[in-house]
């Protein structure tokens, strides 16, 4: 099938599959006598393999190691679930990273009167050297 069949199948874009052709991730398609790139199960396998990793948040290096291990039979799956879970330490920490930000806009945003006065904690939030993670700055008195 040509690339535009093979997207269909995959669900990964043709731009993607030649950026991972380019990157080397997957190899070189074949190539009709017309010069368009040939695409069959074992590739599209390949990208839908590729697809779920990117889908579980794993960046391009990972996926290659995770390829490598894949398609060496020989390999010791202790080596597939520490991948894993160095992965899962990551997602745990851009969780935890983004529940912070969640919760200093939130802290902010409930100190705000969102009124028709300029006093701003949410702008003095963001305006402040160290952005608080505890405290945001507190309304003006007479404001209140």
């Amino acid at each position: 099938m040509n690339i535009g069949q093979a997207a269909q199948a995959t669900g990964v874009t043709a731009k993607m599959i030649r950026y991972y052709e380019s990157i080397g991730l997957i190899p070189p398609s074949p190539r009709s006598d017309a010069g368009y790139r040939r695409y069959g199960e074992q590739e599209l396998h390949l990208l839908r393999f590729i697809r779920q990793a990117r889908r579980l948040g794993f960046g391009v290096e990972q996926i290659r190691q995770l390829l490598a291990l894949w398609q060496d039979r020989g390999r010791a799956s202790s080596q597939v679930k520490a991948l894993a879970q160095a992965h899962v330490a990551e997602l745990d920490q851009r969780i935890a990273e983004l529940v912070a930000m969640r919760d200093t806009l939130t802290h902010l945003a409930d100190h705000c009167h969102g009124d028709d006065r300029p006093d701003c904690p949410i702008l003095d939030g963001l305006a402040a050297a160290d952005l608080p993670t505890q405290s945001a700055p507190a309304c003006h008195p007479q404001h209140h």
